[in-house]
């Protein structure tokens, strides 16, 4: 495999799909048993292009694959601490009440008027693909396969494509 890795670092997208390939399927059935269905592909994806890019820090001694469960691993403990803050806001429901009252004040109103500009101008700065695919997503909540079939690409694909959007939208955010 210390070839395959040369390969991906030299740029081989062939030895990338080959990578993929060899992988994923225990993988994917390794984060099925630990997450929720729609949520293990998603991770799958994210643990590849965190593993591609990670690619270059490897030793050469280390296990690909056991390196590569531990970034699913790892993922998968952000899903659930991500999950967990959600639960808990949710359950305060004291808490969220005083929230919805803010939010209706008219300093409130200023903050969100001022929050709705800067995501618009953070969409405005990303391409023109990026900010399509994350207005399918997440304005008119598209799941990716439906996605998939407007863009004309495989699920795979488009969710990379969701992934790169997604960062490409976070870093202009934090820019802007």
């Amino acid at each position: 495999m210390k070839s395959l890795t040369k390969k991906i670092l030299e740029g081989d997208e062939g030895a990338v799909v080959i990578f993929y390939k060899t992988y994923s399927k225990s993988l994917l059935n390794y984060l099925r048993n630990r997450v929720p269905e729609d949520e293990a592909s998603e991770i799958l994806n994210d643990t590849f292009l965190e593993a591609v890019d990670g690619m270059i820090m490897l030793k050469k001694d280390t296990n690909l694959r056991a390196w590569l469960y531990k970034i699913a691993y790892n993922k998968t403990i952000d899903y659930y601490r991500k999950t967990k803050v959600k639960s808990v806001l949710i359950s305060q429901m004291p808490f969220l009440e005083v929230i919805d009252h803010e939010v209706h004040q008219p300093e409130f109103q200023l903050e969100k008027k001022e929050l709705r500009e800067r995501i618009e101008k953070a969409l405005r700065s990303i391409s023109e693909k990026y900010r399509r695919i994350l207005t399918l997503r997440y304005e008119y909540q598209l799941s990716v396969k439906e996605i998939a079939l407007v863009f004309q690409m495989s699920a795979k694909a488009t969710e990379s494509l969701l992934f790169r959007a997604r960062q490409s939208f976070i870093k202009a955010y934090e820019r802007g």
